[in-house]
């Protein structure tokens, strides 16, 4: 299977599952409308019952006869078991039938899903049982270019049980240093403080007080870190965005009785502003299609809105000669300063709070 064809239809399943968002209301829908179109899109013969096993027996324990809803079979043996669960099911703690077969068969991946969220598990930790935490997690409708790649070899044309298990070691502990590291930005603790102290040559003693006093030093160090970054980043972006289209994106209703006075108060739209948009499509990316998101300015104040309906307004962004702030659509109004657009990052949560209601 050619990648750019299977990349293709990985996109067009994703429009399928959020197209289907709302019409999917059992566990049987979602199979057939969702994971056997995703299995399918991995090259496996779903009408084929030796490769594709739908029911999938076998005898665990003191559960006999206990049933795992698919399992994939090449070269007469079990190379992946699929336990499946309806659209929008939270997935957590409907892990345990995996682990019971992964166990008795020859299975080395096991894939927990609801038709959207895919989690993938292997046995890192020790052979032939299932790990409980997924090396791999994809949101089909939300799914990144560096997902499809790792989701490509597990095509069957692809399948290679040693590489991919190698690749899911590296991806089980990049997101766990990635987790660490966030951790450390809220609270680092006493050994990772010491650390940075030896680093930039604090020659003082290490005791309890200076560790309280550099701790939150280090996390703002960490995120002063990222947040240059991010802004070196999103400056890049709107400098591209600037060259290859206008200068500047403007929404002005104009009456066609007053053109003279709406050319008169002809508004533009500041790098600025443009910032605090795509820091929001980003901050959103998760929670619904970045395409619905859209900016609004205005003389007063700089929207960010849902749908290009003023009526479903995310935040409000004010700028003047002393400060700026945005103003949030949460019903309490709640007001954020911020010196720079990238530290509205910091307030991701309250910001996909507001979103929510639009999903």
């Amino acid at each position: 299977m050619e990648k750019q064809d299977f990349v293709a239809r990985t996109k067009q399943l994703s429009a399928t599952v959020e197209n289907l968002s709302d019409k999917i209301s059992n566990e049987e829908q979602t199979k057939n409308a969702l994971i056997m179109p995703f299995f399918m899109n991995l090259g496996y013969n779903i009408f084929d019952p030796t490769e594709f096993i739908p029911e999938f027996t076998a005898d665990v324990g003191i559960k006999k006869g206990e049933r795992v809803d698919y399992a994939i079979q090449l070269n007469n043996s079990i190379a992946m078991l699929v336990e499946a669960k309806e659209l929008g099911s939270d997935l957590n703690n409907h892990s345990s039938q995996l682990h019971r077969y992964f166990n008795v068969t020859d299975a080395k991946f096991s894939i927990l899903t609801n038709g959207d969220e895919y989690r993938f598990f292997t046995d890192l930790d020790k052979p032939n049982i299932m790990d409980s935490n997924p090396f791999l997690t994809i949101h089909v409708s939300n799914i990144k270019d560096n997902q499809i790649n790792e989701l490509f070899k597990f095509v069957k044309d692809n399948f290679d049980s040693d590489k991919i298990s190698s690749t899911a070691s590296d991806l089980k502990y990049v997101s766990q240093i990635s987790i660490f590291f966030t951790q450390q930005i809220v609270n680092p603790s006493d050994d990772f403080v010491r650390i940075v102290l030896n680093e930039i040559g604090y020659e003082g003693q290490k005791n309890a007080r200076v560790l309280d006093e550099f701790r939150p030093m280090v996390g703002r160090g960490i995120q002063a870190l990222i947040n240059e970054r991010v802004n070196e980043r999103l400056s890049h972006a709107l400098d591209s965005t600037k060259t290859a289209e206008e200068p500047t994106s403007v929404v002005v209703n104009i009456d066609d009785n007053n053109v003279d006075e709406a050319i008169k108060n002809e508004i533009v739209t500041t790098s600025e502003e443009l910032e605090v948009y795509t820091i929001a499509k980003a901050v959103l990316r998760n929670t619904l299609k970045t395409s619905r998101v859209f900016y609004r300015d205005n003389k007063a104040y700089f929207n960010v809105l849902i749908d290009n309906n003023i009526r479903k307004w995310v935040l409000r962004a004010f700028f003047n000669s002393v400060h700026s702030w945005v103003i949030l659509n949460d019903g309490n109004n709640t007001k954020i300063e911020f010196d720079n657009p990238v530290d509205l990052l910091n307030f991701s949560d309250k910001i996909i709070a507001v979103a929510q209601q639009y999903v």
